[in-house]
């Protein structure tokens, strides 16, 4: 059986009506990415403590809706317009799907990751292909990290080549757990793991589990109630410049003297901005870069 995808961009205060309204005309799934992923426009909707959220939608929405191949486009569509009040049918493009076996399209497109010197990323379905190294057996989910963009890249880097043993780390916007449990496996005294979505948090504490790795998670409030002032050696946040700019005074405030402090999820063109943000505090630099995406990194003198 073939589907078809409907795909439309809208601004922001149509996303949410034109969603259920592609469900009610019976679409079988529906989604919604920011159109403006990977650009200077990208933003996080879903906030960091002290944001304002404004709607679960991003400014300029992707809405894809999965309908069903004997379903008429031009017909669902007009349904749509009727349900949400639309004078006019918006622009939209029609793409085939093909039936698939989606398990194995799914296995066949997450292969074993080598990263760094010794780190290895492998699925649950894959041998490690090299048993003496540091394996992470992750699994694509609903957390955002299993090793394949440049920003988890370039963390796991520098926390191979930083060496965290017997040093506490804060992995501030964990995902998955990804950071965190690299830094358990490479030896760390202590590992706790912050993350805004409750979703992420359950996926993380199944990824410890699962390598056995003894790492505490929590949402913000949790943690900041359970570690008020406290500071840690390492200090590592993979976000967004947006947030990260957001949250420069707490984070810069969990790194101990003598410590070191992190952050990535930064374009290029925004490192100098994020490292403005932070400098009445730590002074950033640029660690690495790769494809188009940067991490900056600090120290904090002792008795700072």
């Amino acid at each position: 059986m073939t589907w078809n995808e409907i795909v439309i961009e809208v601004e922001r205060n149509y996303a949410e009506a034109l969603s259920d309204a592609f469900m009610d005309a019976g679409a079988v799934s529906v989604s919604v990415e920011d159109a403006d992923e990977g650009t200077a426009a990208e933003k996080p909707i879903f906030g960091e403590p002290g944001m304002v959220v404004e709607a679960a939608a991003w400014e300029r929405s992707r809405i894809v809706a999965l309908i069903p191949a004997d379903a008429v486009p031009e017909s669902v569509m007009a349904q749509v317009a009727v349900a949400c009040g639309l004078e006019a049918l918006p622009d939209y493009i029609v793409r085939e799907v093909a039936e698939q076996d989606w398990v194995r399209l799914t296995q066949s497109q997450f292969e074993p990751i080598h990263i760094g010197r010794n780190i290895w990323v492998v699925p649950s379905w894959h041998d490690a292909p090299d048993p003496n190294g540091l394996i992470l057996e992750l699994d694509p989910g609903l957390a955002f990290g299993t090793g394949s963009h440049p920003t988890t890249r370039l963390c796991m880097e520098w926390l191979e080549v930083h060496a965290p043993a017997g040093k506490t780390v804060l992995d501030y916007g964990c995902g998955s757990g990804i950071l965190a449990l690299v830094a358990s496996k490479l030896g760390a005294f202590e590992v706790t793991g912050v993350d805004i979505d409750p979703q992420a948090i359950l996926a993380a504490r199944e990824n410890a589990t699962r390598n056995r790795c003894q790492i505490a998670f929590h949402l913000p409030d949790e943690f900041a109630a359970q570690a008020e002032g406290r500071t840690f050696d390492v200090v590592v946040a993979n976000i967004l410049s947006s947030p990260l700019k957001l949250l420069a005074p707490m984070l810069a405030s969990r790194v101990a003297p003598g410590g070191s402090l992190l952050l990535s999820g930064i374009l290029e063109r925004q490192a100098d901005e994020v490292a403005e943000a932070y400098a009445p505090w730590i002074g950033m630099n640029v660690w690495k870069a790769q494809d188009g995406w940067v991490a900056l990194y600090g120290h904090l003198p002792d008795g700072s």
